[in-house]
């Protein structure tokens, strides 16, 4: 039994549009219930295209995000108006146009010179979030993209062991691509979360995706789907 499932679409809009729809099912579900939904939100170029559908269709369905605590899996340390920043992606694609609350949004690296706000965002997270019985906190929902080495969030594959099993909710990294001063969710608080949806998508992935999904892989993305009893991902490729 394969622990990920895997959709394929013909676009990246295709692509969009799907899990666009499946995440308003979940905060549609999250409100009937009364209860918030906390996510983390990913960066990469999938993520644009992503954040405008999903916009286009809270619109046209009249769901509120008011009960949506949005966290960041990693963001590059910049200004927070960087055309690098995550932040600056979510807010300008999603955040700003749904109005959505800035008291239940928790950037990473969002000061004017791009200093690091993780130490708070972890707090509200540990604040806000149930946890597993390592005491890890359970995201509802973390979004991944996935890099041409198979990289997700900015955990990278030339990463220390020792670096990987490191219990912290964010760190620090220093990326081989450029902006290299980074902050990333850790590879525990990804296992512990309720679902983890990657959204892999472009040209030049499709080796790092199908490496990834081997029962002997050893990329970044593999290491999380080892990591879960179920990963949903969403590709173009």
């Amino acid at each position: 039994m394969s622990n990920f499932e895997l959709e394929r679409f013909d676009s990246a809009d295709a692509l969009a549009e799907r899990v666009a729809q499946l995440w308003i099912e979940r905060i549609r579900e999250a409100a009937r219930k009364n209860r918030r939904q906390i996510v983390a939100l990913s960066g990469g170029r999938i993520a644009k295209t992503f954040f405008q559908a999903t916009t286009r269709l809270a619109f046209s369905e009249a769901v509120s995000f008011r009960n949506v605590e949005i966290f960041w899996g990693d963001e590059r340390c910049v200004p927070a108006m960087s055309d690098d920043s995550n932040y600056k992606l979510a807010r300008t694609n999603l955040l700003d146009p749904l109005a959505v609350n800035p008291a239940h949004v928790h950037p990473l690296c969002a000061e004017d010179d791009g200093r690091s706000t993780a130490v708070q965002a972890a707090e509200r997270l540990r604040a806000i979030a149930s946890t597993n019985e390592q005491g890890v906190p359970e995201i509802d929902l973390v979004f991944l993209g996935m890099g041409e080495d198979g990289h997700v969030a900015s955990l990278f594959p030339e990463e220390a062991e020792a670096a990987r099993e490191l219990p912290d909710i964010y760190r620090p990294v220093t990326a081989t691509k450029p902006p290299p001063q980074r902050i990333t969710i850790g590879y525990q608080v990804i296992a512990a979360a309720r679902e983890v949806w990657v959204l892999a998508s472009g040209a030049g992935k499709a080796h790092a995706l199908e490496e990834s999904l081997k029962h002997d892989g050893t990329t970044p993305l593999a290491r999380v789907v080892k990591s879960r009893a179920n990963t949903r991902v969403f590709t173009d490729i």
